[in-house]
């Protein structure tokens, strides 16, 4: 899409719960995306970055001390900037915070960043399921940090009964009741759960194989299931947006609801103005476009989450639509969420 940023995901979650067993997983089953990688591993000896280094095209490793330790944003931005740049082919970039690191200060550098080519692209926390019990009892922020998160990972399901289990969704939905919640054993989840796959050609005959579609069709048995844990739900409308009652939707978003993307047309005072629209939990954000050939003349969205009723959120989406003419101060409201 045009004038789509970078978007920057961070993965968070105590010691041993499986962070870079996704981070492996993501570079293993990127589809095509261009993956760059920031690892901020606690300690001396950047043990994780020697795990994955060598499977992503651009790496900085950020080792003896935590990255979300530092007062302002600058160094978050240098290494923004080794990624994410004029020229950059970066698709995503993946932060793989410290296991002590504090998810509140992570989102702060990133939405922070000096860097116009990045976005924020949502707090991943990964929750261990055998162990949830006792790591809350040692770190009560944990509950916190489960209601930051605009996706929670439950891993290692495999090692938990399926009461244990069901127990483990209801206390997460407790703490974070909008929040998209998704199952997962060994970190295995569809890389479009997180971000966009790119559409690129396919290899020519004799041409060689990247060393990521490699890995890819390597590992493509284990890929064919993935999506079973995530819906997306598509969301077409010829008639423009009321643009109150579409950021009403947004800011009231339906349980399960991870990110929204895609263009719309909304309409205040007899005119119409068209924005890429990009939301991530609760962060919103309108980027006005020129509308071209390029640029779809409907309203077309994706709401993609886990466990979402389409219907319902069809429904929601299309009583955006005005019933009549609609007052030019309503714009105020996207406004709100437009880059200054």
């Amino acid at each position: 899409m045009a004038n789509e940023r970078i978007p920057v995901v961070i993965v968070a979650g105590f010691l041993g719960s499986g962070k870079t067993t996704l981070l492996n997983h993501l570079l293993r089953n990127n589809r095509g995306a261009r993956i760059g990688v920031i690892v901020n591993d606690f300690g001396a000896v950047n043990i994780d970055s020697m795990m994955v280094a060598g499977q992503v095209d651009s790496m900085v490793s950020l080792s003896n001390g935590c990255l979300c330790c530092a007062v302002d944003v600058a160094d978050m931005d240098a290494m923004l900037d080794r990624l994410a740049h004029r020229s950059s082919d970066i698709d995503v970039i993946v932060v793989e915070a410290s296991g002590l690191a504090e998810p509140r200060n992570m989102i702060r550098l990133v939405v922070g960043s000096g860097n116009e080519y990045v976005g924020y692209g949502g707090l991943v926390l990964v929750v261990d399921a055998a162990e949830f019990g006792g790591t809350r009892e040692r770190h009560p922020e944990l509950d916190q940090h489960v209601a930051l998160a605009d996706l929670v990972l439950l891993n290692k399901t495999d090692r938990i009964d399926g009461d244990a289990h069901d127990e483990l969704l209801e206390l997460l939905c407790r703490l974070n009741d909008r929040a998209a919640i998704v199952s997962t054993v060994h970190g295995r989840i569809d890389p479009a759960l997180l971000f966009d796959i790119p559409e690129r050609p396919e290899p020519q005959p004799g041409e060689q194989l990247s060393l990521d579609r490699l890995l890819y069709e390597e590992h493509d048995g284990e890929h064919t299931h993935l999506h079973d844990g995530y819906d997306a739900v598509d969301f077409d409308s010829p008639v423009p947006l009321h643009p109150r009652a579409l950021v009403g939707f947004l800011e009231d978003q339906p349980a399960g609801v991870f990110r929204i993307k895609g263009y719309v047309h909304v309409v205040a005072g007899g005119r119409t103005r068209t924005y890429l629209l990009h939301t991530v939990g609760d962060h919103i954000r309108f980027d006005p476009v020129r509308r071209t050939g390029d640029i779809p003349a409907t309203t077309r969205l994706v709401v993609i989450g886990a466990d979402l009723d389409p219907d319902a959120v069809r429904a929601r989406l299309a009583a955006c639509v005005p019933t009549e003419p609609v007052p030019a101060d309503a714009m105020l409201a996207v406004h709100r969420f437009t880059p200054r």
